[in-house]
């Protein structure tokens, strides 16, 4: 009965991911105003499954990392469903708030909330700072900075081509290249969401093999069914957190849309090879709101003050919910 209950959170908690989490790399296709939301979610959920199918091969240090680098001990039954609990319950919530919100940043504190009261001593804590903590808050200022980067050479591209008397040639050339921006902006839109798969799915599957591998199910088993729920939850629940994210953080160009994928699927990417448990959702925020360079006052401040409490709120809310769980459990 606990073999099943684990692998139907684990499917709660891949549908809740996909909810929140997909829409983070195509919402700037609707917010630059290329596509709709229906057909930016289908293009983010199909790039999001190649990177789930491929994510144990190139994300083992990944899955690594939020098996035995964070709790030492051997986990139990009680403990997995603890931490699953801890990691859907706030995923759930803060989607059906409309908060886009780390998935990354939950299971860690559901992690640490649940392997506290399985064992006072199991908590890696010398491992926190420079494996989890550092990654993921530096994340966000790296995003900032490489999207505002970006989104100013564009710029400066661009009053290049514009300024009054400029040949016809140039003119010429800048239609091409905004030709290519545009194609280019679905490309990294899709890298992006692949970059997003590669990077959640492992943690997933490592929590729910924990439980699942010793009773007889195989890895691939547990990686089709993140796989799925994940699709089903992104189709599903994916157009909430698209909206405040495409609408609500700045208003945005087509080049600034592609930047900002770029960067994105580039710091997701290489955090999930190496092993860096980045946040999705703060790298596409950060991005974003990059996207609009030194002109801070394009940024709606409500929005990202509600996004930044959400995320102070969401590892002590999922550990200690982690925590409750297996005291009761056990």
């Amino acid at each position: 009965m606990g073999l099943v209950l684990v692998l139907t959170l684990i499917a709660f908690l891949a549908a809740a991911n996909g909810s929140n989490d997909v829409p983070k790399g195509v919402a700037t296709l609707v917010g630059a105003g290329v596509t709709n939301y229906r057909v930016a979610i289908l293009w983010g959920t199909a790039a999001t499954l190649v990177g789930c199918v491929v994510s144990l091969t190139l994300a083992t240090r990944m899955t690594a990392l939020f098996s035995t680098g964070i709790v030492s001990v051997a986990p139990t039954t009680e403990f997995t469903i603890a931490v699953l609990v801890g990691t859907t319950g706030w995923v759930a919530v803060a989607t059906l708030l409309r908060l886009p919100v780390s998935t990354t940043h939950a299971l860690v504190g559901s992690l640490v909330g649940a392997g506290t009261m399985l064992a006072a001593d199991s908590v890696r804590w010398s491992a926190l700072l420079p494996k989890v903590v550092q990654p993921l808050l530096s994340s966000v200022l790296a995003a900032y900075a490489v999207s505002a980067a970006l989104a100013a050479l564009g710029r400066v591209r661009r009053r290049r081509v514009d300024v009054p008397g400029s040949a016809r040639a140039d003119v010429a050339r800048g239609r091409v290249v905004d030709a290519i921006v545009g194609r280019a902006h679905w490309a990294t839109s899709g890298l992006a969401s692949f970059a997003r798969g590669l990077n959640d799915t492992p943690k997933i599957v490592a929590i729910g093999a924990a439980a699942l591998v010793p009773a007889g199910f195989a890895t691939w088993h547990i990686l089709v069914v993140v796989t799925v729920a994940m699709a089903v939850g992104s189709l599903a629940g994916g157009l909430r957190i698209a909206k405040r994210l495409a609408e609500d953080v700045v208003t945005m160009s087509h080049r600034e849309g592609f930047t900002a994928n770029l960067t994105t699927a580039a710091l997701v990417g290489v955090g999930a090879w190496a092993g860096l448990p980045m946040s999705t959702t703060q790298v596409s925020t950060g991005a974003i709101a990059g996207s609009a360079g030194t002109a801070v006052r394009r940024i709606n401040g409500k929005t990202v003050r509600q996004f930044a409490i959400a995320w102070i709120v969401t590892p002590p809310f999922a550990g200690t919910v982690a925590a409750l769980i297996f005291l009761v459990l056990r």
